[in-house]
């Protein structure tokens, strides 16, 4: 029988202006959440509410849009927030454009190599798969949330999956939805629920 070390419950921010036109963000202090990204969010309590389950952490990546988002879930469980190094993908020069306008000057496949001031996705990965490791050693037998991009809950879901990386891109993320991972010993992971949208 397998034996849980953690589970955790990922929960992607809400909205933003950039995430509605389909614009790569990488920086930190903008943009913040919109109004529906605060409705996402509120839908997302109302949920976590109505199950009635008890969470021992929340964490969150630094982000403005990230932190929001979890300063709304952390009121409804009267808990502080705790922030980690866990921050989007680097995509340097591609910042600022859509994924599509990538896509279509480069090929569907540039999404794992390294933009010009960036990061490769290969060591996006390992660096979220690091942090993801870490909190669940420091959170034994806790089940925690974490605050964070749709980028990191892909790269959390390609680790479970054994997912290539050109697929990783594949298995959609929105805002406002929740993925729940648990963790076991001999570092196996299992996916409870993906993109879970709460209406």
């Amino acid at each position: 029988m397998f034996k849980r070390k953690c589970k955790i419950t990922f929960i992607s921010h809400g909205a933003t202006v950039h995430t509605m036109d389909g614009i790569i963000c990488d920086t930190e202090k903008y943009p913040k959440i919109n109004e529906f990204g605060e409705e996402e969010i509120e839908k997302v309590c109302e949920y976590l509410e109505n199950r009635a389950v008890t969470y021992d952490k929340i964490y969150t990546s630094s982000s403005a849009r990230c932190t929001q988002s979890a300063q709304i879930i952390a009121k409804l469980f009267k808990k502080e927030i705790t922030s980690i190094d866990l921050p989007a993908r680097n995509h340097g020069e591609w910042s600022g454009r859509s994924y599509s306008d990538v896509f279509d000057e480069f090929g569907p496949e540039v999404i794992i190599q390294k933009p010009e001031g960036g990061e490769s996705l290969e060591d996006f990965n390992k660096r979220v798969s690091d942090v993801i490791d870490k909190l669940v050693e420091e959170n034994k037998g806790n089940r925690i949330i974490v605050v964070t991009t749709t980028d990191v809950i892909q790269s959390a879901i390609a680790k479970t999956l054994n997912l290539d990386p050109v697929s990783q891109f594949k298995n959609l993320i929105k805002t406002g939805t929740l993925t729940q991972i648990s963790y076991f010993e001999d570092d196996w992971s299992s996916i409870i629920y993906s993109d879970y949208m709460p209406i």
